[in-house]
């Protein structure tokens, strides 16, 4: 019984193919989405509209910062021990806001071993466990890819908030505001998916994430997330000054669920509470399991709190400003706004009635088979995901 855990276990932490394709992608993906927030703000610039070019580069700023704080404090931690010089390097890099391309060279380095070069005779250790280049580049592609989501609700979604609003807001609409709203549910739709897959190699007794809940998946988040910032672009049109007062108010409960979790995902209570506060952002985009419990209570009110809001926003309109609800943007984000919804959460019930796992893998599950000192990396890698946000 044991054997076959560890079997499923083993085949869950496969690194294909695939999977190295998918990385090349995100990283043109992610170099792309650089330069198109460098060019919306530089046009921003260019038009007198400082106000919006500074707030793109603002969100750029302070996402950069946050995951260059969580990925030294993950070298760090698993360099603990081995040679200062290298720290020292490594936090050189981080200060220069440029640590994310040493995690996808070591994620290229490891990926392409593991892909296609892990039946070559020569790469292969007596004193290695056979599966130990597949586990480097998935440990290796999993911290990216929660530095990802980081990136993803603390730039991507805010930025993508601004850009529907200055779109609703002004008739004047260029090719760059087109460009960035693409870029910016491209970013949401890779990052959510390949966290998904993080996740599921993490699960021992579940089947590999195939296209059909990769789609389903996709579409629960990306269209609940979209409905949400069509909401909130909404009430930022009666008055930007309400809808911060909403984002603040949604950030405080969404941090203090968080803090009752008790979550353990940090080794150092400073980190600890930033990663609250990182939760806490996300948190008013879209729901995420912070402890891998069951979560159907917590789930339904949330979503349904959403709709509530949603709704109310729509009925403020209709009594409070009934002459805008004859112009052909407010009918058209109207429309929108509920079709995403209602289809987000069909995807949502399909999604966690069909394809959703109800078990998670404990570090040791996954670990007992390695013994000394690749065992130990073993479980203090698997047990930095394990403690991070599940879904």
């Amino acid at each position: 019984m044991k054997q076959r855990e560890n079997d499923n276990c083993d085949s869950m932490m496969k690194f294909t193919k695939q999977n190295f394709f998918f990385l090349v992608g995100g990283i043109i993906i992610y170099l792309v989405d650089i330069g198109v927030d460098f060019w919306v703000a530089s046009k921003y610039f260019c038009q007198g509209q400082y106000s919006w070019s500074i707030s793109i580069l603002c969100f750029r700023g302070l996402s950069s910062l946050i995951t260059q704080i969580f990925s030294y404090d993950w070298f760090k931690n698993d360099w603990e021990g081995t040679d200062t010089g290298k720290l020292k390097w490594i936090f050189l890099v981080h200060l220069f806001q440029c640590g994310i391309f040493i995690r996808y060279w070591f994620a290229l380095k490891y990926g392409c071993q593991a892909a296609f070069k892990q039946n070559s005779s020569r790469d292969a250790s007596e004193t290695s466990p056979p599966n130990f280049i597949q586990k480097q580049a998935v440990d290796v592609v999993t911290d990216i890819n929660m530095l990802r989501i980081f990136k993803t609700f603390l730039e991507t979604a805010p930025q993508l908030f601004v850009q529907i609003y200055i779109f609703m807001e002004h008739d004047k609409n260029n090719f760059c505001q087109y460009a960035a709203i693409i870029m910016s549910f491209c970013g949401i739709s890779i990052s959510t998916v390949d966290y998904q897959i993080s996740l599921r190699k993490s699960l021992p007794d579940k089947d590999e994430f195939r296209v059909l809940p990769k789609l389903v998946y996709l579409f629960y988040k990306l269209l609940t997330i979209t409905s949400w910032i069509l909401s909130i672009s909404l009430i930022a049109l009666l008055s930007v000054r309400s809808s911060v007062i909403l984002l603040i108010f949604l950030w405080i409960c969404g941090f203090t669920w968080t803090l009752k979790q008790h979550t353990t995902f940090c080794t150092s209570k400073k980190m600890e509470y930033l990663y609250r506060t990182v939760v806490g952002v996300i948190l008013i985009f879209t729901f995420f399991n912070i402890k891998g419990r069951k979560t159907k209570l917590f789930i339904s009110i949330y979503y349904a709190t959403h709709t509530v809001v949603t709704l109310g926003i729509l009925f403020v309109y209709m009594f409070w400003k009934p002459s805008i609800i004859e112009e052909i943007h407010f009918i058209i984000v109207s429309i929108l706004t509920i079709l995403s919804l209602v289809s987000g959460i069909i995807f949502l019930v399909v999604y966690y009635r069909c394809f959703h796992p109800t078990a998670y893998c404990r570090p040791q599950a996954c670990s007992d088979e390695v013994d000394g000192e690749t065992g130990q990396k073993d479980r203090v890698e698997i047990g930095r995901f394990q403690n991070f946000i599940m879904q």
